[in-house]
């Protein structure tokens, strides 16, 4: 047996599950936006030398480096 809510119903739902909402204050969106753009840069640079590493490995292996 299947309930089914109608469209109002679930429109009024919807609107009491939104007012439970904690939503953030502008300084925590600021801060986890800083370290976001943080790690971004972290990891970017970290794949960077990651790949610099490998393709000097790589062009040993190939003796294309000598």
């Amino acid at each position: 047996m299947s309930t089914k809510t109608g469209v109002v119903e679930f429109f009024r739902q919807v609107r009491q599950e939104v007012a439970k909402v904690t939503w953030p204050t502008r300084k925590e969106t600021m801060v986890t936006t800083a370290m976001v753009f943080v790690m971004i840069f972290v990891m970017a640079l970290f794949f960077f030398v990651v790949d610099q590493i490998l393709n000097v490995g790589v062009r040993f292996v190939l003796n294309l480096g000598a």
